[in-house]
């Protein structure tokens, strides 16, 4: 176990510069700022207000397909061309506020948890249920995230500490699957080739587990503790960064009004910090994002929501006023945060049910 330390190291390691700036001037000489400018709003959705929407994602490789879940039990899948945007499905079913939701490769299947316990599995076209899985514990479950090599294969956090896989195709749990964190599980994400899975607690620790691709068996690996008590509410993992820093990273949201950005340094998912960002979270399920695209141009950013209602653009590699953009028009705190696969569109949902289509400005 490794206790996390909230050094300011230098980030000028983080990206060989001559090599930035050749990669930049092959991309044109704009800045990441002028590369995340926003035009304002494209379009607001609202049918979930007054429940918050803890989640939202734009479908794999798709510019205009975006789902979000809400606490009022449900979750949409909207269409945002041909215009207007529309909600092109509503899935009902949970008999509770559903939590975390997950698209499939193929983005013809949503997986969603729920307080009422239940694992469901989604046609994304027709709205209709496929299968159903209780927890085992019949405790709520707080998060999902399918494994990328195999979407036959899910892992589930529960509210009794629990991490477990499931099956998919025949709605039973893996043999071996399972471990035991120190808190309610609240986020999970692999690394992409799948080898690695970390899960985040509400007690301020993050696992890493090794995944075997043959049986679906969790090994434990390394703990850390980002800070005694406060709840991990998101992980992102990204091979790269930029193409000129190649160091796998973790970005989390840990309530310690920071975002944080981790070195993973080993094959057992061993963290080490590298940076972090000041924002307003101390108690909100917030989460944040790498962008998708491998930028040309120097530096790399992260994009967060905030309890302060705004959302948050960071250069990963300045050292002095990493802010490269802040958009404003929610009511309440953002919670979650999403780029279609081309980055023209940013979606942006809030405590209040609010969730917001931002429009890139187009050079």
């Amino acid at each position: 176990m490794n206790r996390a330390v909230y050094d300011e190291r230098p980030p000028g390691s983080l990206v060989p510069t001559s090599v930035a700036e050749a990669s930049r001037a092959m991309a044109g000489d704009t800045t990441l700022s002028e590369n995340y400018a926003f035009a304002g709003m494209h379009h607001i959705f609202d049918q979930h207000v007054d429940s918050a929407v803890p989640r939202l994602q734009f479908a794999n490789d798709d510019k205009h397909l975006l789902a979000c879940c809400s606490l009022d039990g449900t979750l949409s899948i909207m269409t945002l061309s041909p215009s207007p945007p529309s909600v092109k499905v509503t899935l009902k079913g949970h008999g509770g506020p559903v939590t975390d939701f997950a698209w499939s490769l193929s983005n013809d299947i949503i997986v969603s948890t729920s307080l009422d316990g239940m694992l469901r599995i989604w046609n994304t076209e027709d709205g209709r249920c496929i299968r159903e899985v209780r927890d085992p514990e019949s405790s709520e479950l707080l998060c999902c995230t399918f494994q990328p090599m195999n979407n036959n294969l899910t892992v589930v956090g529960n509210s009794k500490h629990h991490l477990q896989v499931v099956n998919i195709s025949t709605g039973k749990k893996v043999k071996g699957g399972s471990s035991k964190l120190t808190g309610r599980v609240l986020s999970l994400s692999f690394d992409a080739p799948g080898k690695i899975l970390w899960a985040g607690d509400d007690r301020g620790s993050i696992f890493s587990f090794l995944f075997d691709m043959a049986t679906g068996k969790l090994t434990k690996a390394k703990r850390l503790v980002v800070n005694e008590g406060s709840s991990i509410c998101s992980i992102s993992a990204r091979s790269w960064i930029s193409r000129e820093a190649r160091d796998p990273s973790l970005l989390v949201n840990a309530c310690v009004n920071k975002l944080l950005l981790y070195r993973v340094v080993d094959n057992e998912g061993t963290l080490q910090l590298k940076r972090s960002f000041p924002i307003q979270h101390g108690s909100q399920l917030v989460h944040s994002i790498f962008c998708p695209l491998m930028s040309f141009r120097q530096g790399a950013c992260v994009v967060t929501g905030s309890e302060d209602a705004c959302v948050y653009f960071f250069d990963v590699e300045r050292n002095t006023k990493a802010i490269v953009n802040k958009l404003q028009g929610h009511g309440g705190p953002v919670l979650d945060v999403s780029f279609n696969c081309d980055e023209s569109l940013l979606a942006s949902a809030d405590s209040t049910g609010m969730v917001i289509i931002w429009r890139r400005e187009q050079k």
